[in-house]
């Protein structure tokens, strides 16, 4: 089987009764969390986890853009407690990708329209790639609470406000003003901000921070 459906609602009316069938592993990698947001599939799989528990084991893998607001790091956090694997990979992955059992696999395409495409398949030498190829970038990843916990720098309250600063888009002479520096202190203050959130530019630096959830 190799079929390609538009939108979710599609998705989900061609390829709904696959989150029900979920026996032993379940397996999400996506960017953030708006890729799978299917609440019927949601709902599918966590009845089947409830009604075999400790059978079904449900791994998610995602990008540090997953992170970048305290309500999503919340929910991971509520996930990790009762029992979901969650990892953080730093590294990108090649899909955007549900597996189920290692039997099926759903690939998320670009949106088209405000649409995306997804393909089903279950010929075992896509599923199989597919699984090969999340299995490097799982075992690479960090588990939520250490990536958090020892990836994510702490910023002191002087850091915070040259990141708002920055934010929004003030010059470096009316960031330095409102924030009572020297544009050379201030400039030197951005400087060791760069350095902290491991960014080469003030552009990075604020895609970081969000990455990372660190408010401004």
């Amino acid at each position: 089987m190799l079929i390609t459906v538009r939108g979710d609602v599609e998705l989900v009316a061609r390829a709904g009764h696959l989150f029900d069938g979920v026996t032993r592993e379940f397996v999400c990698a996506a960017r953030d969390l708006a890729t799978w947001a299917q609440p019927r599939a949601r709902e599918a799989v966590a009845r089947r986890v409830a009604a075999a528990p400790g059978r079904v084991e449900v791994r998610k893998l995602l990008s540090p853009a997953a992170l970048a607001g305290e309500e999503a790091r919340s929910h991971l956090r509520r996930l990790a407690a009762a029992g979901t694997q969650v990892r953080i990979s730093s590294r990108p992955f090649p899909y955007e990708t549900i597996v189920i059992d290692r039997t099926y696999a759903i690939t998320a395409g670009e949106a088209v329209a405000g649409a995306r495409e997804y393909t089903v398949t279950d010929e075992p030498s896509l599923v199989g790639g597919v699984c090969s190829l999340l299995d490097g970038v799982w075992e690479a990843a960090k588990e939520l609470g250490a990536y958090l916990g020892t990836d994510r720098p702490h910023l002191d309250d002087a850091e915070r406000a040259v990141l708002r600063t920055l934010s929004l888009g003030h010059t470096d002479e009316a960031a330095a003003r409102r924030l009572g520096l020297s544009v050379r202190t201030y400039r030197r203050r951005v400087a060791a901000l760069l350095a902290t959130l491991d960014a080469e530019t003030r552009f990075q630096a604020g895609r970081r921070a969000g990455e990372l959830g660190l408010t401004t």
